[in-house]
């Protein structure tokens, strides 16, 4: 099983996780234009997609779902809250999952869970290609019990690492912005994420790669620092996606 990311961040969101010849696409953040761009240079064309897994409605996760699903018909997965928050365009359909219910898409297994975001019915996921495990989790405002459940043990982890608390806090942004992102169903901070991850059985981690960075409240550095304190690991193992480059793919062995 191998993944990587198209791009992460509050202008768009996407990722793939390929096994064999199933490869899925995590949220559909970018113009369809700028999904085609991106996919070729990480070796990918719209063809290759076997589906697309929707974790929210917010339009950085899905801006490009509708071209998307006009040009292709690749079938699209959501949950029923996040399909009635989605504006979808007249004449398109999508499979809509629970859950708590496990999704099979040819060669990979697919574990949804809830966690907390200002969204109708967001979720995350964790992939099973029968030995290794990938477990995503972005746009989350606190930790919960299920998170725990479905991350533990993983063998690379997507965790998002949207701010520092402290340069959000002292930031120029208005006050009710805040206190969405600081809420408990706003984003986590590099200070969550590294509580998170304490919580974890790391053992058989290969990868961390860190999502959702602020471009104005938060630093590289300070994610790598905050995330490699708690694995005892060097700064420079933590992977970064961006904005405005492509995750290169990472296989997990």
């Amino acid at each position: 099983m191998r993944f990587s990311s198209l791009g992460s961040g509050s202008r768009g969101n996407a990722i793939l996780v390929e096994e064999g010849q199933t490869c899925v696409m995590v949220d559909c953040g970018f113009s369809l234009r700028e999904t085609e761009r991106r996919l070729a240079i990480l070796g990918k064309q719209l063809a290759d997609i076997s589906a697309v897994l929707v974790t929210h409605e917010h339009s950085d996760h899905v801006r490009g779902i509708n071209p998307f699903m006009k040009k292709t018909g690749i079938p699209v997965w959501m949950t029923q809250g996040t399909m009635d928050g989605c504006k979808l365009a007249a004449g398109l359909s999508v499979t809509v999952f629970d859950r708590d219910e496990s999704i099979e898409i040819n060669d990979l297994s697919i574990d949804p869970f809830p966690m907390p975001h200002d969204a109708n019915e967001p979720c995350q996921f964790v992939f099973n290609n029968g030995e290794k495990r990938l477990g995503i989790l972005t746009d989350v405002g606190s930790e919960t019990p299920a998170i725990i459940d479905h991350l533990n043990a993983c063998d690379a982890l997507l965790l998002e690492c949207n701010h520092d608390e402290d340069m959000l806090s002292g930031s120029e942004y208005p006050a009710f912005l805040k206190q969405r992102i600081l809420g408990d169903y706003g984003h986590f901070s590099n200070e969550q994420a590294a509580s998170l991850l304490q919580k974890l059985d790391c053992s058989d981690l290969q990868h961390i790669v860190a999502l959702h960075l602020s471009e104005k409240n938060n630093e590289t550095q300070l994610v790598r620092q905050a995330l490699s304190d708690v694995l005892d690991c060097e700064q420079d193992w933590i992977g970064v996606a961006e904005q405005n480059i492509e995750l290169q793919w990472r296989s997990i062995l």
